[in-house]
């Protein structure tokens, strides 16, 4: 007979531990949590309490397996490991559990599992002719400096403690991170990178504090908490036992993120955070969280948009795996710019027009200039003046031209220039409609100024129908030929990568979504801006001030690949999007792994098959193996891409370039320009072509005597691509050039 009721909830770590048993006993635990929510009592689960403990209990997997489950109250229990009976039953003293009393957070630790990991990297014992001093360990231990008081403080585990003055190397820290409680783990990592209590008491642990005092002997209460990583359904539980990869980023949010993902925002709030800290992860679990509080309906009043038509793809794909159907029933997913056109094309159904890209755009603008024998202005200089200030103001006249802010574009020009540049605006624009083409940019700001109108048009009608008693216009609603549907009207908006929109697309938005509580949840990083898209979101109604959030742990990188990524950013500095400056400060990793591997060639040649023999040689080692897709090889053109997918066939090494829409087919190494890594992650990537030149382009580079202000923004926006492509890394990096190297490794060499 089936108990009502039941809750079974697995924490965090734990299923780290099942994944490392075999397949049948992953079975049992999946038939195990069925069985134990129906009826714990039930004779076969042989459900006993352990000697001498109050809380921790015992249950049969199968034969020869147990799970260890916390009673959190009567009818809720966390599994908190899963082991060998023979293990269960020994050194019961080694188990430690509780709640910390910083973060509110239940927390398990089996000090004989942390001390065999130690015991795993300790160094060989010296001869027995050269007998090693006895010395006090504190003394020279890692973490001598630091009193238990203050590390207690920081919400380091306290049964931790004792192990935690043992230990002497970074090794024996890493090995210790592996099994102990994640604020833990985060609170040592930073103080050996140096950081001082304030700043780990800011960065790491006040954003996962509890808000409210902590009762250690509520478990229940603790279980609730973000800082208690457990799933958070039955149903969530039995994804995650089903799942061969347990599906963790579905089930297991870091306690920031969860607080940002179910909190309420009175206005747009804005999320940044470095790569591989989940910022993606935060998006999707908020488009799902927004979806459960929607009423039942059809219709679908979240848009869910980001500036790349691959990640638009990829987010519609991993919003089904998050919700199914259901989820992607009231969601609009689609990337910024198709939705622009859309809208346009709803509006002008004649409008036919082929629509260019940016490169192509430019050299229409040089093809103007040679045409009109004009050597005075720039093309990119041109097309940029016209799509950041001309259109992303939405400037309609030359006069209100003579009175646009140009705030960030460098380069002062007068009235005169203006006067000029305003002609030759006027000319390109009339070119491209006698050849029916238009940019992105145009369909961006006509579909900015259609949504702008119909919000306008909406409020008109509001307001009469107020002042009416209700009652509409006839005359008012006449001739709207379908403009007042609210389609595209939405109850809340979720951008994706946010620092590469446009400023036409943010008026765009601002205008699809009425303002009020959490309609607009924006997540991005400006020091992976890779575009020329700088806005201010204040100046275009998206007013994000004090709602502002960051995430600082990485996922993805490793702590040595961190290091090298940091170290090519250095000397930059970054815009918030809202007129302030962004900071990496507290950007971390838990993570461990190989340094970045520099390899300097005589020539491209040399380079390209120096990568061939590398690949080759990771393929020819067993314990190395990993699916050619897991590779990746970034260049900095779209030639080099070619060239270096050329020599790999010679190879004998399948390879596939990254087109516009992704992968060109489904095997072999993944090879791309550094704009086409965004948004993708990799075991192992190569960068190639990191020389200076290439990295950055020698056009960059003669900027400097001729526009200050530009040279520093593209000289910014070199270094972010670099940035990003070290950052796609999980597990290695590996960095090829051939003559001199890239300026910006200046750092990674000298390291």
């Amino acid at each position: 007979m089936k108990t009502p009721g039941i809750t079974l909830r697995l924490l965090d770590k734990a299923d780290k531990e099942i994944l490392k048993l075999p397949r049948s006993v992953k079975g049992a635990l999946y038939d195990f949590q069925h069985k134990f929510k129906a009826n714990p009592q039930a004779t076969g689960l042989k459900l006993q309490q352990l000697k001498g403990d109050s809380r921790l209990w015992s249950a049969r997997v199968n034969d020869d397996h147990r799970a260890l489950l916390l009673r959190l109250a009567d009818d809720d229990w966390l599994i908190v490991a899963v082991k060998h009976r023979k293990d269960v039953y020994e050194n019961l003293d080694r188990l430690a559990y509780g709640i910390n009393h910083v973060t509110g957070g239940i927390e398990y630790v089996d000090l004989q599992v942390v001390e065999e990991s130690l015991l795993r990297v300790l160094a060989p014992a010296p001869p027995a002719s050269a007998p090693r001093p006895v010395e006090p360990t504190a003394l020279h231990g890692l973490f001598a400096a630091w009193s238990d008081e203050q590390l207690s403080d920081l919400g380091v585990a306290q049964p931790l403690l004792p192990v935690i003055r043992t230990l002497t190397t970074e090794d024996q820290l890493l090995g210790l991170v592996e099994y102990a409680p994640q604020l833990t783990g985060e609170v040592l990592l930073a103080i050996v990178d140096g950081k001082d209590f304030d700043s780990i008491l800011d960065q790491v642990t006040t954003p996962v504090a509890a808000p409210e005092p902590v009762d250690p002997e509520d478990f229940q209460a603790a279980a609730e908490r973000p800082a208690t990583m457990v799933t958070t359904s039955d149903a969530a539980l039995e994804e995650v036992l089903k799942g061969g990869d347990f599906g963790r980023w579905k089930v297991f949010l870091h306690p920031t993120q969860s607080k940002l993902v179910e909190r309420t925002y009175s206005g747009p709030a804005r999320v940044s955070g470095g790569p591989g800290t989940g910022k993606t992860i935060v998006a999707l679990h908020r488009v799902k969280h927004l979806v459960d509080r929607l009423p039942p309906g059809h219709t679908k009043p979240v848009l869910f948009t980001t500036y790349n038509k691959n990640l638009a793809a990829d987010l519609r794909s991993r919003l089904l795996e998050l919700g199914g159907e259901g989820l992607l029933a009231r969601v609009d997913i689609s990337h910024v710019d198709q939705l622009a056109l859309r809208i346009v094309r709803e509006a002008e159904p004649g409008n036919s027009k082929q629509t260019i890209d940016d490169n192509q755009a430019v050299r229409e603008w040089q093809a103007l200039l040679d045409e009109l024998g004009e050597a005075a202005w720039d093309a990119e200089f041109l097309h940029d003046e016209w799509t950041q200030v001309i259109l992303g103001q939405a400037i309609g006249s030359r006069a209100d031209y003579f009175r646009a802010r140009r705030a960030g574009r460098g380069r002062n020009i007068g009235r005169a220039e203006r006067a000029e540049i305003w002609q030759l605006a006027e000319r390109f624009t009339q070119r491209l409609d006698r050849s029916r083409r238009q940019t992105w940019d145009q369909v961006t700001e006509r579909a900015a100024r259609l949504e702008i109108e119909r919000e306008q048009r909406i409020a008109a009608i509001e307001a009469h129908r107020n002042e009416a008693g209700g009652l509409d216009n006839i005359h008012l609603q006449d001739g709207s030929k379908g403009w007042l549907r609210y389609r595209y009207r939405y109850r809340h908006i979720v951008v994706d990568e946010a620092q590469d929109l446009r400023p036409a697309h943010w008026k765009m938005l601002r205008a699809m979504v009425p303002s009020g509580q959490d309609d607009m949840f924006l997540v991005g990083d400006t020091h992976q801006r890779i575009y020329r898209n700088q806005v201010t979101l204040g100046s275009l109604g998206v007013h994000i001030r004090g709602r502002s959030s960051k995430l600082t742990l990485s996922y993805r990188t490793t702590r040595q690949i961190l290091r090298s990524a940091l170290d090519v950013l250095t000397g930059e500095s970054y815009d918030d999007l809202d007129g302030g400056e962004e900071t990496l400060a507290g950007f971390r990793s838990v993570l461990n792994g190989a340094v970045p591997q520099l390899h300097p060639c005589i020539d491209w040649t040399a380079e390209r098959a120096a990568i061939a023999e590398h690949i080759a040689a990771w393929g020819a080692h067993s314990d190395e193996r990993i699916p050619l897709e897991q590779i990746a090889v970034c260049v900095p053109t779209n030639q080099m891409a070619g060239e270096v997918a050329y020599t790999l066939a010679q190879h004998g090494i399948p390879a596939v370039e990254i087109g516009p829409d992704g992968p060109r087919s489904e095997s072999g190494v993944h090879i791309g320009t550094m704009f086409r890594f965004k948004g993708l992650e990799y075991q192992r990537m190569v960068i190639a072509g990191v020389r200076d030149g290439l990295v950055p382009r020698d056009n960059v580079n003669r900027l400097k005597g001729t526009d200050l202000a530009r040279y520093r923004r593209e000289m910014q926006r070199a270094r972010s691509l670099l940035f990003v492509a070290v950052t796609r890394a999980r597990d290695s990096v590996d960095i090829f050039w051939h003559g001199e190297p890239s300026p910006f490794l200046k750092l990674v060499l000298a390291s």
